[in-house]
This record gives C-alpha cells, structure tokens and sequence, in this order.
C-alpha cells in the first residue's frame, strides 16, 4: 500500500511523528482493518482533532498603507498629524478603528490588530511581507518565502492542489507582484502562479485539460518524458532539475483533476456569498494591482481545495505624490478592503475555518505622520500595522502601541518575524525543529533562533 506522506509531521501527529493518514495506511495493512476508523473518528472528536488542514492567506497592499489613517489613529493629535477620518467604535470595547472599516469594526471579536510592527526594510517591494527578511541585493533570490516553507515541510494537502499558490497580479513596480519563491529551498517550493499581468486576467479554462488530450495520451507523454530523464541531479546545488520534476508532478495532478479548477470558478460558489464580497475592478491601478475583491473568496476556495499558502496583492496604497490622493483613494479603497476582508473572515467562521486558516494583511512599510504639501504621507518605515485572524489565535485585541503622533511603537514593538513565527505555529510547524541547508551548507530555520510565536495570540 502507497503511503503519501513520509515525514514527521509537526502538528497533529502521534509521539513518533506519524500522522493520522499514516497511521491509518500502516494500520490498514499491519492489522487488517482490526483499528477500525469510526472508532480513530470517535477518538479523535474526542480530543478535539480536526479533519482539516492548516493554511494561510497572506494579503498584501502593495505601495505602504497609512496605518495612521486605518488602524492607528490619532483623533487628539493637531490637524497635520490626524488626517480627516475620524475613528470609530468597534464591537471590542476600547478598540477603535477608522470609520471607513465599519464592516471590520463589527466583527473585531474576530479579528487581531498589531499597532507596533517595527523593523521595515524601507523598500517598496513585498519581499519582507512575503520572506520574513530583508532582502540582501547581493542575493535577492536567497530566503525562501512562508509559502516554500510550508511546501518543504508539510508538502501537498492534496496532490492535485499545490500546496503554495499564489493571486499576486504581476504589477508595473515588479517588486509589488513578488510572490515569495523558493530561494535556497529551490523552485519546487517556490509559488504556482493563477494570475498574470496587466491585460492578463485570472481565467480557470486556463487550467483545463485539452478536450483532445486523453488519459491515456498524457501518461504516453509523460513516458517520453522519463525516458529523457538521465541529468544527473546533483549537478544543480540550487535544486532546478529536482524543481522542474516538482513542477511536472504537480502538473500531472492538476490536468487529471478538475480540483482547483473548480476552486477557481466563482460560478460554482453560491451566489449571495460571491455578492458579499463586492464587485471585482480588472482594471490595474497604475502599476499597482487590480482592485480583484473576489479573490479573497478565490483564496477561501483555494485553501478549502487543498492549498496550504496562498498569497495575493490587492489595489495600489503608494498615495504621496503631487496628485494629493491619499485620502481620495484612502475613501475608495478602504471601504473595499473592509467589504473583502471581511467577507474571508465570516467565511471562515461560516464554515468553521476560523481554527484552521490563518488571515494576515499588511503593506511594506508605514506613512508619516505629519501630512506632507501634496496632501499625501511620505513612507515612513520606523512604524507600521498588521490585521490577522483566524488560526485558532486569541483575537479580539489590539496588539503594541505607539506614541502619540504614531511615530514609534511605544509598548510591544512586534517584527515581521514575530509574525512569520505565530504562522509558522498557527499551521502545525515547529520552527525550531525544521533545519534545512543553502547551497554553502549552511543550516536555517524558518525564523531566527530565539524568535517565538506571539504569546499574546497563541
């Protein structure tokens, strides 16, 4: 019998690293069926085991929101500093956010709001956001994103899903559409892109099998492709020919099975909820993303299909220049990201998710406080905000402070890998028990040694 997975894993596993799957496999063969599995079903309700596997959807904003006009604001500070959106109650006392997320304001029970995240490189790029780390120019491509990770270490959910997907719209700055790729874990873990670039929309049929390719014709062709199979794989210290194998696995998976297709089609969603999350604007925003709401039900699909990582960039919040938008597009894009990510964490919870899908938005960096003459905030990397949810964390809080000009973080500065390390936990792996090697021989972890998850959320 074929067992699937064949490493430990982290989380919701027995004593010896053997999981649930695994065991039933070995237990299936060794004991004839004597371990029935409405019993292991029984046994695991009872220890509160749940049957669905673990993800993420990291959301970006690519061009550095204003913190201090979203989550952060500062109603008392003179006129320059505060802006002109007022801030309003939420369903958590004490804890108020911009009048423009009243959506988000009604549920922040559900919701986890970092008002100290310290430590920006600075740059407009979503490295950071995706890696945990700040890009070194020498080796741009070296540190593996949250998603390469958690395809190294738990592999595929589904074989006909890859574990690390990726709605990053290629953008006009390049660096907004990074979507986190393998680094020194190789391609095989970097991200299989849905989503094009400009002019190029998401469209299922993409996927689809070709109506005059059978079966039996794809095996022959996957034949020919073995017996070409003789490069000896050593050769590539990054891991490139075992990627180009990952990928043809992977591929393989995806043409037999209309799995992610179907995940990708809305038309198979029920409408009223696809209505919820507003109506999707193809049109790019400069050389920022589109404004694409619905993909925050496209990732909801996707993790339900099988993908464990799923990223996406959303709009452009790069508002400073001579054209004064900062709080023109602040009034028509705030309410959108209220209405999507809204709509993501209600789906969750609507389909008792909210244990098992963890939710991060954020930008690359912070805005200053004082208004510039254009009527915009300049970047401002000395301080900036986060929104999580889900993933079994304790949410209804708002994590850090900063002073009174939302300047600095004055209480419980938090960092990109604070966050990655509360993640990495909220998924099932166990960060300082997974050491891989770079090409030098080198050993990492997913994040630096000493760094926990937040113990304020776990």
């Amino acid at each position: 019998m074929l067992t699937i997975f064949s490493k430990p894993h982290q989380k919701g596993g027995f004593c010896d690293g053997v999981n649930r799957r695994d065991f039933l496999t070995i237990g299936g063969t060794l004991l004839g069926g004597g371990l029935m599995l409405p019993k292991i079903l029984a046994a695991e309700q009872k220890a509160g085991i749940r049957h669905s596997h673990r993800a993420i959807i990291n959301v970006f904003l690519p061009g550095g929101p204003p913190h201090l006009d979203m989550w952060d604001l500062k109603p008392d500070a003179p006129q320059e500093i505060r802006g002109e959106f007022k801030p309003i109650d939420t369903n958590v006392p004490g804890i108020q956010i911009c009048e423009l997320f009243p959506r988000l304001a009604a549920m922040m029970d559900k919701l986890v709001i970092i008002r100290s995240l310290s430590g920006s490189s600075g740059d407009h790029d979503a490295y950071q956001c995706m890696t945990g780390r700040k890009k070194d120019p020498a080796q741009p491509n070296y540190w593996p994103s949250l998603g390469a990770w958690v395809s190294k270490a738990q592999g595929p959910a589904n074989p006909a899903v890859p574990p690390h997907l990726t709605l990053m719209y290629r953008t006009g700055e390049p660096k907004w559409g990074y979507p986190g790729e393998g680094g020194y874990l190789g391609m095989a873990h970097g991200p299989f892109r849905l989503v094009g670039g400009q002019g190029q929309s998401m469209k299922s049929e993409n996927l689809a099998l070709n109506k005059n390719l059978t079966l039996d014709r794809l095996q022959d062709r996957v034949s020919l492709l073995q017996s070409f199979d003789t490069v000896k794989r050593s050769i590539d210290s990054y891991g490139l020919m075992d990627g180009m194998d990952a990928y043809t696995q992977q591929a393989m998976g995806i043409l037999t099975s209309s799995k992610m297709v179907d995940a990708l089609d809305l038309s198979k969603e029920d409408p009223a909820v696809v209505a919820r999350y507003g109506v999707d604007d193809p049109g790019f925003e400069r050389d920022g993303a589109p404004r694409m709401v619905r993909n925050f039900c496209v990732a909801r699909r996707l993790v339900e299909a099988g993908a464990r990582v799923v990223t996406m960039n959303f709009t452009r919040w790069d508002w400073h220049g001579s054209d004064g938008k900062n709080f023109v597009q602040a009034r028509k894009d705030f309410p959108l990201l209220d209405q999507g990510v809204s709509s993501l964490v209600q789906d969750l919870h609507d389909r008792g998710l909210e244990q098992d899908v963890s939710v991060i938005v954020w930008g690359e960096f912070g805005r200053t406080p004082k208004i510039n003459k254009d009527a915009g905030r300049d970047h401002w990397p000395q301080l900036s905000c986060a929104l999580m949810a889900g993933g079994g964390m304790r949410t209804g809080q708002a994590i850090g402070e900063s002073n009174r000009l939302a300047e600095v973080a004055t209480k419980r500065p938090v960092t990109h890998q604070d966050i990655f390390a509360t993640l990495f936990h909220n998924i099932g792996i166990n960060c300082s028990a997974v050491r891989e090697f770079d090409p030098n021989g080198r050993p990492h972890s997913p994040v630096d040694s000493g760094v926990e998850p937040l113990r304020e959320l776990v």
